[in-house]
């Protein structure tokens, strides 16, 4: 899509043009507004929102200096602006979006100079084939943006699979937490957007471009706002003796069970391990000695809480709502209650319920 032939085409210029102030607005939106306006009650990464908006600009940047290239320099010399155009794409807006997505990953602080690192080469090649006029710039940095995406893709699954135990070994509650799917998608978007973005043909993929750009900007927007920060909470934990080791189980059993902790919404294992005063690591030996996680603990709970709630309330006829019973069980959101549920039960709480009353 090297010569935007869709510059001569005036529903192509309006779709072009929103995506382009669409951009705009999402970049000054995410720079400007520490707070959410989709979601006030998450409290969304600043680093993350400040990385999305350097994204959002470099979208604007690249619709930007693709017109003043064709349109007012460089208008003769086709060789010479693609390299300069293709150059500036590869080096900010493909590297900010691996960067978005590695910052999406909360469980460590991951570095981000070796995806940046590998993008050096591209501008070397730029330079060398503006000396010497050469015309293998283009499927030179086509194929090595492919190696680069192949390269990313596999670290990516790697790192995003070890954030999923990550998470399970610490929160309870997965909701908007969870990035698998979304992520990955978000990855295909972009990919799909690469290789319209470098293809030379017709006006429909020029169109179809521009509406993946309005998708991924839609996308990011909706994922920055709904993903909750997960910047870990202080604690106190002290070093516990050989003796209090095996007694994890009794501390637990007092300060979490009848103490009825798992109740709080959001309770992270930091929280837990300051509550019952061990060294986490001793708490996580010994989640892995009964064969569970942090994650299927409390959730075992509050569900058997569940239950007897739910008995209770059947037993003296008092009117309820699965959706109450579950909140009352420590679950902010009905939708992780029933993940919970069905892994916990083999079933569905609604099956669960009518199975029950038979």
């Amino acid at each position: 899509m090297y010569e935007y032939q869709g510059l001569q085409d005036i529903f192509f210029i309006m779709l072009y043009g929103a995506a382009t102030f669409f951009a705009l607005i999402a970049c000054v939106y995410l720079l400007l507004r520490s707070g959410n306006a989709f979601a006030e009650d998450v409290r969304s990464s600043h680093v993350l929102r400040r990385w999305t908006a350097a994204f959002m600009a470099a979208i604007v940047g690249s619709h930007v200096w693709w017109v003043l290239l064709g349109q007012l320099f460089l208008t003769d010399d086709r060789l010479m602006r693609n390299i300069v155009a293709i150059t500036l794409d590869r080096l900010t807006f493909v590297p900010l979006m691996m960067c978005v997505l590695v910052r999406m990953l909360q469980d460590r602080r991951r570095p981000l100079w070796p995806l940046i690192l590998m993008f050096a080469p591209i501008a070397v090649v730029a330079v060398v084939c503006i000396i010497t006029r050469s015309d293998i710039f283009e499927p030179a940095v086509e194929y090595y943006t492919v190696f680069l995406a192949v390269t990313f893709l596999i670290y990516y699954v790697h790192a995003v699979r070890q954030y999923g135990r990550w998470l399970l070994d610490n929160y309870a509650d997965l909701e908007r937490k969870e990035v698998w799917q979304s992520l990955l998608l978000l990855a295909f978007i972009l990919f799909v957007h690469i290789a319209y973005s470098t293809n030379e043909g017709a006006l429909f993929m020029e169109y179809l471009a521009q509406v993946n750009t309005l998708i991924i900007i839609a996308f990011l927007l909706w994922r920055v706002e709904t993903l909750r920060s997960l910047t870990p909470l202080p604690s106190t934990e002290r070093d516990v003796e050989d003796e209090d080791r095996s007694n994890i189980g009794q501390l637990l059993a007092k300060h979490c069970v009848d103490a009825k902790l798992y109740l709080q919404h959001d309770l992270t294992i930091a929280q837990l391990v300051a509550a019952i005063g061990v060294n986490r690591a001793y708490l996580s030996q010994y989640f892995s000695s009964q064969g569970i996680n942090y994650n299927t603990y409390i959730n075992g709970l509050r569900i058997n809480h569940f239950i007897s709630l739910y008995q209770e309330a059947v037993a003296s006829r008092r009117p309820f709502t699965v959706q109450k019973l579950a909140s009352e069980s420590g679950y902010r959101s009905y939708s992780t209650f029933s993940l919970a549920f069905k892994q916990r039960m083999g079933q569905s709480v609604t099956a669960w319920m009518h199975n029950s009353a038979g």
